[in-house]
């Protein structure tokens, strides 16, 4: 299943639907993300605040002046390459 990026009531937040479990409910931000290799990976893309996990998907959030445009095909690429459903 390709990964489905939805709008959120929240301008800042994505939910990214992977298709498969992803674990969780958890949330995580640079400070946290360590010890769990795909929350690791987006947080550390250039804007990305925090991601949160549960059941088959992921809500990212960003900084609010950051663009979407530039972080949602980063992190598209990251679960896919995680979760390669």
């Amino acid at each position: 299943m390709a990964i489905v990026i939805e709008n959120t009531p929240n301008p800042n937040a994505l939910k990214f639907t992977v298709g498969a479990p992803v674990g969780g409910p958890a949330t995580f931000a640079a400070d946290s993300a360590d010890d769990h290799p795909v929350a690791r990976d987006v947080v550390e893309v250039d804007g990305v605040t925090s991601m949160f996990l549960t059941a088959d998907f992921v809500t990212v959030t960003k900084d609010p002046g950051a663009d979407w445009s530039a972080i949602a095909p980063v992190v598209q690429a990251i679960l896919e390459r995680h979760y390669p459903g």
